[in-house]
């Protein structure tokens, strides 16, 4: 019985790995948070910062730095993706609501999903996806945490909350990776 045991974890691991060796971030869509549909497979050969965020939250100041990144970088090969979430209960507001304190407030420009669920059993099946390809680096532990896509698909990097998108450290990556 140990042995089958034993067996079936390793068929289950080599599984996952030769899954997640196959699949990308460009296998992913998000509604948009007009409702339009994001397939990040129209992201091919860029790299993506995917980020969630919250309007009601220590690090919102953060959409300003996001927003810079956007206007320096997206004519380089960089695309934004600022995904809301109240996972962290700190962004109540419809889809609506949220596009309006963006905008009003920060000028954003880059595209925003709906609001959604990135962390747990129901998280978005991109957050599923970075968390088997990268591992528990790509799973939030707070609002603002960032994912970088690499041309290649795959997750090259993830920041915490507290690296904001215009730090040296995170621009050395993204100059890295353009």
């Amino acid at each position: 019985m140990k042995k089958i045991i034993i067996v079936l974890i390793m068929i289950s691991f080599f599984t996952k790995v030769l899954a997640g060796n196959n699949s990308s971030a460009y296998d992913f869509q998000f509604t948009g948070i007009n409702g339009d549909i994001i397939k990040l497979s129209e992201y091919k050969d860029k790299v993506i910062v995917v980020v969630n965020v919250a309007s009601r939250c220590g690090y919102t100041p953060q959409y300003e730095n996001l927003q810079s990144l956007w206007s320096e970088y997206k004519n380089k090969n960089l695309v934004v993706l600022g995904v809301p979430t109240n996972n962290f209960r700190q962004e109540p507001g419809t889809n609506k609501e949220i596009k309006d304190f963006c905008e009003t407030n920060f000028g954003i420009t880059f595209p925003m999903t709906e609001k959604i669920s990135v962390i747990g059993n129901n998280s978005h099946p991109f957050y599923k996806w970075a968390r088997n390809d990268f591992g528990i680096g790509a799973i939030p532990k707070w609002n603002f945490h960032k994912i970088i896509i690499g041309k290649d698909g795959k997750v090259a990097e993830t920041f915490s909350s507290i690296t904001k998108p215009t730090s040296k450290k995170f621009l050395k990556i993204i100059e890295k990776l353009i």
